[in-house]
């Protein structure tokens, strides 16, 4: 580690936490029954509980806790701390962009952001930090160093990432860049397929159910776009995660990202049902998803200047517009 590197973690615990950032034992207990009960700086880690999967973590703004699960169980929880008044960090559904071990805020007076793990190009990230019990951060979400350290080096790029708050369920704001309309000369009924745009990376689907219309992102790049109708009500946003693929056959969980229920339930065929795409278009995704693709499917607009909460799902690297 560099002097740098270990001056950036000094500075972090400097600052002064509300308790020491420590590992819990839970001795085979559950790991949800024992999120509420952690003082802050607290965490438990249990990876053997699913030893190998597709990750999700789930963050709490209102518990000021995280949850993380594999393959739909939960292996991890942590206290965080979010941001505080003027600094609100933003609800939504987002993936991991970039993950530096040592870096530094090129907006707040060059402040350590040890395990740093990008989820806005904005500046919103997951990182070690100062846990006083409380939201203190400028947007970001701050992390026990221990268990930013175990979560870095379990993550990959693309792994998804859900913000939400218990009174206040995440919804979506139109995505910058992405063409939730068909091209000018087509028609609503146009399917869009050019997976060499993006030939590989994690693939995540969004689901519009009033635009009507289903979006398909590979390591952040739109690589299709199809109409998609949904039958029944869209109360809120939801999501699926692809637990494995066994003899042909795909296995997917729903995952209820509140972040009230542990676990996740397995998706019935008949729930497919509900979704009308083509034929098409439906075997073309069969072909590209793998475990630990996401389908989220939300009740609001993705288009361009659509109205609705300023929220976010996923989130594009501006590098790339042009």
């Amino acid at each position: 580690m560099t002097f740098r590197a270990i001056t950036a973690v000094l500075m972090v615990f400097a600052a002064g936490q509300a308790a020491p950032a420590e590992q819990v034992d839970i001795s085979g207990g559950s790991v949800v029954r024992k999120v509420l009960s952690l003082k802050a700086g607290q965490y438990v880690w249990v990876p053997n509980a699913a030893p190998a999967g597709p990750m999700l973590l789930i963050v709490n703004l209102k518990s000021q806790r995280a949850l993380l699960y594999r393959n739909g169980v939960p292996i991890g929880a942590t206290t965080v701390s979010t941001g505080r008044p003027g600094y609100t960090t933003p609800t939504g559904v987002f993936t991991i962009l970039q993950k530096h071990v040592e870096h530094y805020s090129s907006t707040y007076d060059n402040a350590p952001m040890p395990y740093m793990q990008r989820l806005t190009w904005r500046g919103v990230a997951l990182h070690a930090g100062n846990l006083p019990g409380y939201p203190a951060s400028h947007g970001c979400i701050r992390l026990p160093l221990g268990f930013a350290k175990l979560l870095y080096r379990s993550t990959k790029l693309g792994m998804t990432v859900v913000i939400a708050n218990e009174e206040a369920l995440p919804r979506s704001a139109p995505m910058p860049g992405l063409n939730a309309d068909p091209s000018p000369t087509g028609s609503a009924e146009e399917v869009i397929w050019s997976p060499e745009a993006s030939p590989r990376g994690p693939v995540s689907i969004i689901v519009s159910a009033v635009d009507k219309r289903a979006i398909v992102l590979r390591n952040g790049i739109q690589i299709g776009s199809a109409p998609v109708e949904i039958s029944g009500p869209v109360p809120g946003t939801w999501a699926y995660a692809l637990k494995s693929i066994e003899n042909g056959r795909q296995n997917w969980i729903r995952v209820d990202i509140s972040g009230a229920k542990a676990g996740g339930d397995p998706v019935p065929r008949e729930e497919w049902q509900r979704f009308a795409a083509a034929e098409g278009f439906r075997k073309a995704v069969a072909g590209i998803v793998e475990p630990g693709t996401t389908i989220v499917v939300t009740p609001d607009s993705l288009r361009a200047g659509s109205t609705g909460t300023e929220l976010t799902v996923i989130e594009e690297d501006p590098k790339r517009r042009k």
